[in-house]
């Protein structure tokens, strides 16, 4: 294929270099001359391990060239990967002038190309930028595509790390292809068919959140662990000790566990533990904002939901599913309760359906915990869920239980919260569904 690469940093570079490796026939944009000159002349232009050989042996069979000129990047061009920078704003916005500027560049050169055939031509943003920068500033621009060319729009985001981008472009964790154009996904398929495993097909939205959702957990580990050192560093504990062990548990830290979106956590690990490592924190004056802000977090989580059903104006609620996890009927410091607590706080009136939880039966913490905080269960609780839901505006659903679905199916609420997120196609349908955070 015949690509135009826009940008010629670090990801343009490393992408440019990689895929005229591959046998696809390259040309780099970019207004920075050096740069050009420096890629016509076989030498990388930034500093990555093993890039300068990958730019040389691109330069030399002639796979790899570079202009300032995008009509000439252009001409015959299968598909244009923007590669620009978004650098931050003043108030930490991602500023999208570059990207702004590469999509009119490519739009000009379409409209005063004269090397025809012209034909489909698969525009896709490689830059990290904000949900809705596709719809907002990209798609605009060809929506109606210059005489002679069909265009389709892609996000297609890049997994480079500095120090180890060439691997990184031959190894990625995935390819992901955020467009409703399926020409650009065939498009993208051929492009980087040397890579192992298929092309991940997403909505535009999803694929621009991708890379915002992965850097900020990588961040977040970062400081999680140094979090976790500086605690135990004062207890003489070998925080690296820890963390390798840590690693080896592919079932719950290292693993799709814990990050599906959802309610709060609870349970009788959690809290606690939390609360006991904050306190070892502040017995050798250690600040942790990372886990106190877990705590905040959840809590604000919970707040949004009773906020969402305050704001209805609504008065009659169902609950259904009350401990902390499904097939339990473990109620300590479930935010499920915590949720019913606040809701009667605010003089709303709540029915609770939960296929375990039964009163008589409850005995120890489960037992103490209820008559803290929900000393009237007994009276809130119904037999079925069809009991609670009756009459009802409102319903706040955390159990998938099949009994629980069926219900919800023969209903109409004004608002339903699915608590859950796997309660399927035939409440997500419901004209009142909302989840949690989606």
């Amino acid at each position: 294929m015949k690509v135009a690469v826009f940008g010629l940093g670090y990801v343009g570079t490393v992408t440019s270099a990689g895929l005229a490796s591959q046998g696809h026939a390259v040309v780099g944009v970019d207004v920075d001359p050096h740069k050009v000159s420096s890629i016509r002349a076989g030498s990388s232009p930034v500093v990555e391990p093993g890039l300068e050989k990958l730019v040389a042996d691109g330069a030399a069979s002639g796979a790899l060239t570079a202009t300032d000129d995008a009509r000439v990047a252009m001409e015959h061009a299968d598909v244009s990967l923007v590669c620009v920078g978004t650098p931050s704003g003043p108030h930490g916005e991602t500023d999208l002038s570059y990207v702004s500027r590469a999509v009119e560049d490519i739009r000009d050169a379409m409209e005063t190309a004269s090397v025809p055939p012209f034909g489909h031509h698969s525009v896709v943003i490689r830059s990290t930028v904000p949900p809705g920068t596709g719809a907002q500033i990209v798609a605009p621009v060809f929506a109606e595509p210059p005489h002679g060319w069909q265009v389709g729009t892609a996000m297609c985001p890049e997994f480079l790390r500095e120090g180890c981008g060439v691997a990184d472009f031959y190894d990625p964790p995935f390819l992901v292809a955020g467009t409703s154009d399926v020409r650009t996904v065939e498009a993208l398929g051929e492009l980087f068919a040397f890579l192992d495993g298929d092309v991940l097909h997403c909505d535009v939205p999803t694929a621009e959140a991708l890379k915002y959702a992965c850097n900020a957990f990588h961040a977040t580990k970062i400081s999680f662990t140094n979090e976790i050192a500086r605690v135990f560093r004062d207890f003489g504990v070998d925080s690296r000790e820890v963390m390798r062990i840590f690693c080896r548990d592919e079932k719950l830290n290292l693993a799709p566990a814990y990050l599906r979106p959802g309610f709060a956590f609870g349970g009788s690990c959690l809290p606690k533990d939390l609360r006991a490592l904050q306190h070892m924190a502040r017995t050798i004056g250690a600040d942790v904002p990372l886990l106190s802000g877990a705590r905040q977090a959840n809590d604000l989580v919970i707040r949004d939901v009773v906020d969402r059903v305050l704001a209805t104006g609504l008065r009659d609620v169902a609950i259904l599913g009350l401990s902390f996890k499904a097939d339990t009927d473990d109620l300590r410091e479930s935010p499920n309760v915590e949720l019913a607590e606040r809701l009667i706080g605010k003089g709303l009136d709540v029915r609770i359906y939960d296929p375990i939880v039964n009163p008589d039966r409850l005995v120890g913490a489960n037992r103490r915990e209820v008559e803290a905080r929900l000393p009237h269960l007994s009276r809130l609780l119904t037999c079925s869920p069809e009991d609670a839901l009756v009459g009802v505006d409102v319903v706040l659903v955390s159990s998938a239980e099949p009994a629980v679905v069926r219900a919800l199916g023969s209903v109409q609420p004004h608002l339903v919260i699915d608590l859950d997120g796997r309660l399927g196609p035939g409440v997500e349908s419901l004209s009142g569904y909302q989840g949690v955070g989606w």
